[in-house]
């Protein structure tokens, strides 16, 4: 039961969670990653390619939005290799923030939900993120 006089949500004492970089949040879709002119600007300079090539040979369109394509067999992210991502340093912002959602963050039966699919959620070794950090990647 959660105090509604409380004005901080349910998190407030910080979260688990640490990348095991199992890659479990690239695969399995289908599903999108939307992108936003940052992020294409981003990825196409690491990948050394103009941003009109990046959208050409990366992404699709979906309800006048930019979102990544998929494998089409696997639906697995464009830029997942094994369990790497190829692109992580320039990742979209949508990749960055994860597992910092609303939806995740919503309630804590759907953060532990959502630990059902990442094992960086709760990990027993994963260090204690701040509400304040947290915060941030929202």
């Amino acid at each position: 039961m959660s105090d509604k006089s409380d004005p901080l949500p349910w998190y407030k004492e910080g979260l688990r969670f640490q990348c095991t970089e199992c890659g479990q949040c690239c695969t399995g879709g289908p599903g999108y990653v939307w992108l936003k002119e940052e992020d294409i600007l981003s990825i196409s300079e690491q990948l050394g390619i103009s941003p009109e090539e990046f959208v050409r040979d990366y992404t699709r369109s979906v309800f006048d939005r930019v979102a990544l394509i998929e494998d089409p067999k696997s639906y697995d992210c464009i830029f997942l290799e094994g369990k790497r991502c190829k692109i992580y340093q320039g990742r979209p912002r949508q990749c960055r923030t994860f597992p910092w959602w609303p939806e995740y963050l919503s309630t804590k039966e759907a953060w532990n939900e959502a630990a059902q699919r990442c094992e960086g959620i709760n990990h027993p070794d994963a260090p204690l993120i701040p509400f304040e950090k947290i915060e941030e990647q929202r």
